[in-house]
């Protein structure tokens, strides 16, 4: 199970303080998993989906790839904790978790009247 970014709860942001080093694995994890055009889009796709899930079907369908390997992008995008599923009779749904899309998003943002 992944750790949040932020232990405490805390929104931080990476202009406010330095990450630890725990926090900075797992935000590499993050980003690493996010860093494939292929796990990029199909986030992009479970997001923008009807009713915010998308089926396993809808994803294999939007690419030219195998199933074990729209299943191997899958896999690492819920190991880093940005999608989690749901077995429905055959088909699995997957959903994007919007807390940790939260996390990544205050870690960075730069605070307000920050020097850009």
């Amino acid at each position: 199970m992944r750790e949040p970014l932020e232990p405490d709860g805390c929104e931080s942001s990476l202009a406010r303080e330095p990450l630890a080093a725990g926090q900075a694995g797992d935000l590499a994890r993050v980003f690493k998993a996010l860093g494939d055009p292929v796990r990029l889009r199909i986030l992009s796709i479970v997001a923008g989906h009807t009713g915010g899930e998308a089926c396993v079907c809808d994803l294999t369908a939007a690419f030219e790839l195998s199933q074990p390997t729209i299943s191997h992008h899958l896999k690492v995008l819920k190991e880093a904790g940005l999608l989690t599923s749901e077995r429905r009779a055959s088909w699995v749904y997957y959903r994007v978790v919007p807390e940790r899309l939260a996390e990544l998003s205050a870690l960075l943002s730069l605070p307000t009247g920050a020097v850009t």
